[in-house]
């Protein structure tokens, strides 16, 4: 139940709330570029390194969107 609130409140936000907008789709963006970098079978330490900071820069952005659900499922 709460998964579906969820995706509701995500679509909902997509459409009407800018920053919400930017930051999903920094979120999404950085997804990808971790999936194009793990279907490489051998990771030399740069791309290892280049790899981590991807992760942490969509941990923060994952971040920044749970803030932003949590202001608006209390009332904004």
């Amino acid at each position: 139940m709460a998964e579906k609130e969820n995706g509701k409140l995500i679509k909902d936000l997509l459409e009407k709330d800018e920053e919400f907008k930017k930051v999903y789709s920094a979120h999404e963006e950085y997804k990808k570029q971790l999936a194009e970098i793990d279907k490489k079978s051998y990771l030399t330490t740069d791309a290892q390194i280049t790899r981590k900071k991807i992760q942490k820069l969509k941990l923060a952005e994952k971040d920044k969107m749970e803030i932003i659900l949590s202001r608006y499922r209390v009332g904004n």
